[in-house]
């Protein structure tokens, strides 16, 4: 998810929070204070609504937090690298940095998000059972029975990515030895999933119930979305996962002196030949890294006056890669347009590595139908 607010760390992993999330956040706060505890509980008063659903809000995306922490402490315990956990307008995730290698893994990583909620689920039940009697504790602890019971029950949906269909890709792999045509299946059944929940938001739409139908729309939607991007990111993780940085990097940039005239380099090179990288080299060996970034930010009514070594940024302001590096490793560096990263080997600067470098391979390799099943 972009524009993450990250809050906390927890085994070194970064837990944070989507913009969405306020949304969603208030409206269960909304719903709850105005509907839920109105109803079921009209003894208490206003400031004890708006208490009960601020509180309760808080313990149901804590409870999102711990599903989505299950898979995280499995997948590291499996050796399955974790970057981030994110809680945003559908509930939340928990982004692994590579597949799963083995079937079994993929199955415990998927099913540890529903055990959890599950727990939790029998776990307020049980508070309720203690506290029914005081309104003020029972009202949070039945509904947060009820909604982790659902949020774990709506998890099994077998539909991929969610984590029944998780499960589902992890059976047919282990059935078929084929993790491609895992995916492939629980993506078309996670289609289905999807449409039938667009069909049913329609259905209810026609019925009068306007809000709960466009909800069901925006869930099919939203799944839609998600197999199509979770698809693509497998479809590229496997298309690369033999790769090194050497192999994507590119080793033909030009190399200008530091004395050179912004405007001479853009008449000359960059409008001319649409080089947008050079390599700024000293006589000492010192070499600086420019990019069209850099020369952007100059006013153009300065750029005949400003030389390229005033504007170059130093090899060791930037975050360099290793040749041998898996280009996977690095991926996540390259997702802005017109970033480039420095590729040094014992101390030299060998290549420079782009996002276009790695679209291009692709191309290549997909059109090669280059694949790889995933290595234990």
């Amino acid at each position: 998810m972009e524009r993450t607010i990250t809050l906390l760390r927890l085994w070194n992993i970064p837990i944070g929070v989507h913009p969405s999330w306020f949304l969603i956040f208030g409206l269960v706060t909304w719903s709850l204070a105005t509907g839920y505890f109105p109803a079921e509980y009209p003894q208490l008063s206003l400031q004890a609504y708006w208490a009960l659903g601020l509180l309760t809000s808080l313990l149901f995306f804590g409870s999102v937090l711990v599903h989505e922490l299950a898979h995280a402490l499995v997948a590291l315990r499996n050796g399955v690298p974790v970057r981030q956990i994110t809680l945003f307008i559908f509930g939340g995730a928990a982004y692994i940095s590579e597949e799963p290698t083995r079937p079994g893994v993929e199955f415990r990583i998927a099913i540890a998000g529903p055990l959890a909620s599950f727990a939790l689920a029998g776990a307020f039940e049980l508070l309720f059972l203690l506290d029914h009697a005081v309104p003020l504790l029972a009202a949070p602890s039945v509904w947060l029975a009820r909604i982790n019971l659902i949020l774990a029950l709506f998890n099994l949906i077998p539909g991929f990515p969610l984590d029944g269909g998780r499960m589902l890709r992890a059976a047919i792999w282990h059935w078929t030895g084929s993790f491609q045509r895992a995916t492939l299946i629980a993506s078309g059944v996670g289609q289905v999933v999807a449409l039938g929940f667009s069909a049913w938001g329609i259905f209810t739409l026609l019925t009068g119930s306007i809000f709960n139908g466009l909800w069901l729309i925006f869930i099919g939607w939203f799944l839609q979305n998600a197999i199509a991007a979770n698809y693509a990111q497998t479809s590229t993780r496997y298309l690369l996962q033999d790769v090194r940085v050497a192999q994507a990097m590119n080793t033909g940039f030009p190399r200008i002196t530091p004395l050179t005239s912004l405007q001479t380099l853009i008449d000359t090179q960059i409008l001319t030949s649409g080089q947008r990288v050079f390599v700024v080299a000293n006589g000492d060996g010192i070499e600086r890294l420019l990019t069209i970034n850099e020369i952007k930010d100059v006013p153009a009514a300065q750029r005949p006056f400003t030389t390229v070594g005033q504007v170059a940024v130093p090899l060791d302001r930037l975050e360099a890669v290793a040749p041998e590096m898996k280009l996977m490793d690095v991926l996540g560096r390259l997702g802005q347009a017109g970033v480039y990263i420095p590729v040094v080997e014992q101390g030299r600067l060998v290549g420079l590595l782009s996002r276009e470098d790695v679209t291009r391979l692709l191309e290549v390799r997909a059109q090669l139908n280059v694949r790889m099943e995933p290595q234990p």
